[in-house]
């Protein structure tokens, strides 16, 4: 996959995954997961796969400190019903890295590394995400707000051209800049703005 040069810039997530390295997928269960791999789950980058990305980055950092977080560990609730706005995509993400999964996850060997019902929509928080360390109980609730982060100025007429059923190649490239300018200001740009992902917990 070609991607937009400053997806390499964005910090990457390390964990450590008991159950890859109790099969033998990843050497000491060290896994790391790069913004491009987020975007080939959604199928493509947008402010809320990027906003979902920066989420639980800092969520896990805010949990974990220095320690390597755990893959499997996490529960992760979403505040949104599934069906309802960005909450799937939101929370495909957020399971992605942490591994927490729904009624269809891993079942476990042998009572251990179960990945089933660690997530859940439609959650009594005020927080677009929160997320729990199942070891210890500590929690923190993240929101995103990219409507902070200025968008490119033509961005609205640039995709209106760009979804025009006649727009030819260059019209559907000029929105496409625009679009992952507008993302790359979100992860590059303001990736430690203090008003951009919120924490309380």
């Amino acid at each position: 996959m070609q991607a937009p040069a400053f997806f390499d810039t964005v910090p990457t997530v390390v964990m450590h995954d008991p159950l890859a390295e109790t099969l033998g997928a990843a050497e000491d269960g060290v896994v790391e997961y790069r913004y491009a791999d987020a975007v080939r789950l959604a199928g493509h980058s947008c402010p809320t796969v990027a906003g979902a990305w920066l989420m639980t980055a800092k969520a896990l950092r805010r949990l974990y400190g220095d320690e390597r977080p755990q893959r499997g560990s996490i529960r992760v609730e979403v505040r949104e019903p599934q069906d309802e706005g960005v909450a799937g995509v939101i929370g495909s993400v957020a399971g992605f890295v942490t591994g927490a999964a729904g009624d269809g996850g891993f079942k476990g060997l042998a009572g251990r590394h179960s990945r089933r019902n660690l997530i859940s929509y439609g959650a009594a928080i005020e927080g677009d995400l929160r997320f729990t360390r199942t070891d210890t109980g500590a929690s923190v609730e993240v929101a995103c707000h990219s409507g902070i982060v200025e968008r490119p100025s033509d961005l609205r007429t640039l995709m209106q051209a760009a979804l025009e059923p006649s727009a030819d190649a260059q019209a559907r490239r000029a929105f496409a800049r625009a679009w992952q300018e507008w993302v790359r200001r979100i992860l590059v740009e303001h990736a430690d703005d203090p008003a951009l992902v919120t924490m309380t917990g």
